[in-house]
């Protein structure tokens, strides 16, 4: 039985350089149900893929705003 995926897109306000990546990619590679995580600072956005039946958008921005940065979803 495959798993099925989810994906999202976040806006990041609050990275300023590339240790800030780094810090937010690492948070998220703790996440349960975390496929994979890319984090771009030049854009100041986040492209994850999950297993929606492990987490949830809503919890990924849990993470990156338990950093002091700000999260949003994008459409």
């Amino acid at each position: 039985m495959e798993r099925s995926s989810a994906s999202a897109t976040l806006a990041i306000e609050g990275m300023s350089c590339k240790n800030c990546v780094a810090h937010v990619e690492e948070a998220l590679a703790e996440l349960p149900g975390l496929e994979t995580a890319t984090v771009d600072l030049a854009s100041k956005q986040a492209h994850v893929r999950f297993d929606p039946a492990a987490l949830s958008v809503e919890r990924i921005v849990e993470a990156i705003e338990a950093l002091d940065y700000q999260a949003t979803p994008l459409a």
